[in-house]
């Protein structure tokens, strides 16, 4: 405890630390508070003369807790860092099958846990970055030399909580655990005609789930109604999502004169995107998105020069879990894909998503430190 609290502990984390992508992660997280205060709360106190702060005093205290762990997971030495992500993984992994049991219900999907004086939680979001972790881990273990052998481990070892996602239901994430394992057996160098055949089984397996599983139905009325203009009550906030982006256009309508986040639930998370659109126009969406590509090739960049696998196939996925995230947000309130409830990296309100990121760079943040 002694080392952790001492002024030097600190002065060497500041010196090793990669201060080009903490600047932009505190940047893009300065930005989501920003959009925050102005987008849903300042304006529309001014106006109707009530304290509608709320949302953003919350949203700063999610945040402020997420430096808290953003300073924690980047400042301890690596190898506890590999140790305690198995304990952390499971912790969380627990909380996961919990959630079918005790969990918090909201417009048909239970994914929250509410458990006494603790804040309202969404598993997924925390075990994420400790799912990858422990992937990689897996993945690089030298204790097994059959890599197809270690591949079917790496796949059981996912198969549950793909499974506790499919049942909450939650599409999105079970995407993106799936895409993340891809692309983590795919770097590590599996033969291209097992992956293809990997591939292809589990889309097969999919479409099978969703046309002959009833329990599975809904992902399929979830794409026919995205396909079926036609039906505007199942395509309602897609939609109004889509106005306020063309609505905003280049410069946008003005701060707090946007009329999405009163008229779609979850604005302020799931359509963050749209919202920002109609009030400070595409082209300040445009300058988003150039930081998070900024800070995903500069991640990168650090990737190509590290040696070590297990921290080679880590920053994958937790690059590759971001980047998703991303695209996905984005292509829902573009219309270019269903609704799935995905909120955006740094810019969302939720506190779960906040502090899910906020660990997740804190390791990429500690996986790209200066070496001793």
């Amino acid at each position: 405890m002694k080392h952790i609290l001492s002024f030097k502990f600190y002065y060497n984390w500041w010196k090793n630390v990669d201060k080009l992508i903490l600047s932009t992660i505190l940047l893009l997280f300065f930005l989501g508070l920003f959009f925050s205060l102005a987008s849903t709360s300042l304006i529309a106190s001014d106006k109707l003369n009530t304290n509608s702060y709320y949302f953003f005093y919350k949203h700063f205290a999610y945040i402020f807790l997420g430096l808290v762990f953003i300073l924690f997971f980047s400042s301890i030495n690596q190898d506890l860092l590999f140790k305690i992500s198995w304990l952390f993984f499971f912790t969380f992994l627990i909380f996961l099958i919990l959630v079918p049991i005790i969990g918090v219900e909201v417009k048909g999907s239970k994914r929250w846990i509410d458990i006494g004086m603790l804040p309202r939680f969404q598993p997924i979001e925390i075990l994420k970055p400790f799912y990858v972790i422990s992937l990689a881990l897996i993945l690089c273990s030298e204790r097994i030399k059959n890599k197809l052998l270690l591949y079917l481990i790496s796949f059981v070892f996912i198969l549950p909580i793909i499974f506790l996602l499919l049942k909450q239901p939650d599409i999105g994430q079970t995407l993106l655990i799936t895409i993340t394992w891809f692309s983590l057996i795919f770097i590590s160098g599996i033969n291209l005609v097992v992956f293809s055949t990997l591939l292809f089984a589990a889309s097969l397996i999919l479409i099978l789930l969703i046309l002959f599983v009833p329990r599975f139905y809904y992902i399929r009325d979830r794409i026919g109604s995205f396909f079926d203009i036609s039906n505007y009550s199942n395509t309602f906030q897609s939609d109004k999502a889509s106005e306020a982006i063309i609505s905003g256009g280049f410069f946008g309508r003005g701060i707090g004169e946007g009329v999405l986040k009163n008229r779609v639930p979850e604005a302020h998370t799931d359509y963050i995107i749209a919202v920002i659109s109609e009030e400070f126009g595409i082209i300040v969406i445009v300058l988003l998105m150039l930081i998070f590509l900024f800070l995903i090739y500069i991640i990168l960049k650090r990737l190509a020069l590290e040696n070590e696998n297990k921290i080679k196939l880590a920053l994958t996925g937790l690059i590759t879990l971001i980047s998703l995230q991303i695209l996905i947000h984005i292509g829902v309130n573009i219309r270019m894909f269903p609704t799935t409830g995905m909120t955006l990296p740094f810019l969302s309100y939720g506190g779960s998503s906040i502090i899910g990121t906020s660990i997740i760079t804190g390791v990429i943040l500690n996986l790209t430190k200066r070496k001793l």
